[in-house]
């Protein structure tokens, strides 16, 4: 079988060029290697998505993919092995099967960028985490420390602290670069501290995470910080490592494209946080998703 439109990942930007797709009719596979969501998936609150003042990631990601099952979308579960995007017909080997489409659109998203510290990989799931929405529970009533200054990070932090009893927020640099309302609501938690121009040197622990080990980068003094987790948020890595050599990527590994969300290969486009762009979010993702649906739908119109 030949699909219209294969979509490599089914996170928001996937899940919108799924229904944009289905509702042009083209025939159409998602493939995924861990299921439906993404990122977004992680996110225990999503509060500026238009039109759903207050939802939780799950059941958001939840909703858009029911929505694309009802129009017939294909799902598979299953780790790219090889692709080739030459030629009119796109060819994907997976660990579960080989597909071919007219059109290929790559939504695979990101992943947490690692700190690259001491003990970060030895306690990975042993107190080392990058998901509060997965292993925020495991820390009911304990010390934890967030890792970064953005907004996933102080979003996350105030997420845990409905869970532990103390929390330190560690930063870099002298000030947040979290958005205002979402730095407001740390600084009013009382169980939130901030320790700023500061990184950790070292994930410590015997068996699992028992502390961190803290340099102010101002004064050059080191401390111990007795924490029982440690959850790291500072920026992300594109999964584009399956694409070298196949289309252009910037020195970050992100994929460059154009407004209409094409790449410098016909009939393949990029959508979500995967592409080069000023900002990313769901709802910019979802707007990439339902742009390269459409692109998708009009290349396959000139191939007939």
């Amino acid at each position: 079988m030949i699909y219209d439109c294969i979509i490599i990942g089914a996170g928001p930007a996937g899940l919108s060029a799924a229904l944009y797709a289905a509702r042009a009719e083209l025939k159409t596979l998602l493939i995924d290697k861990q299921g439906p969501g993404g990122q977004a998936a992680t996110t225990h609150l999503v509060e500026n998505y238009p039109g759903v003042p207050s939802i939780t990631g799950p059941d958001l990601t939840s909703n858009m993919f029911s929505q694309v099952m009802e129009l017939g979308v294909e799902l598979v579960v299953e780790e790219i092995q090889n692709i080739s995007l030459d030629g009119k017909i796109k060819e994907i080997v997976t660990d579960g099967g080989e597909y071919k489409g007219k059109t290929v659109i790559i939504a695979t998203g990101v992943e947490p960028k690692k700190l690259g510290v001491a003990g970060e990989n030895v306690f990975r799931g042993r107190g080392v985490s990058y998901c509060a929405t997965c292993d925020g529970a495991f820390y009911k009533g304990k010390r934890v420390a967030v890792i970064g200054g953005g907004d996933s990070a102080v979003e996350e932090g105030n997420f845990l602290t409905r869970f532990v009893d103390k929390l330190y927020i560690i930063h870099r640099r002298s000030e947040l670069r979290a958005t205002k309302v979402v730095q407001k609501r740390a600084f009013n938690n009382p169980k939130i501290e901030f320790i700023l121009n500061s990184v950790v040197k070292e994930i410590k622990g015997d068996t699992k995470v028992d502390g961190v080990i803290i340099e102010n980068l101002v004064t050059g003094e080191k401390m111990d910080l007795e924490v029982d987790g440690v959850f790291i948020y500072i920026g992300n890595t594109p999964n584009t490592e399956f694409l070298q050599g196949q289309i252009n990527l910037d020195e970050q590994g992100y994929i460059i494209t154009n407004e209409e969300m094409e790449t410098n290969v016909p009939g393949v486009y990029a959508a979500g946080d995967i592409r080069v762009k000023s900002l990313r979010q769901i709802v910019t993702a979802a707007a990439d998703g339902a742009i390269a649906a459409v692109k998708a739908e009009k290349y396959i119109e000139n191939l007939e």
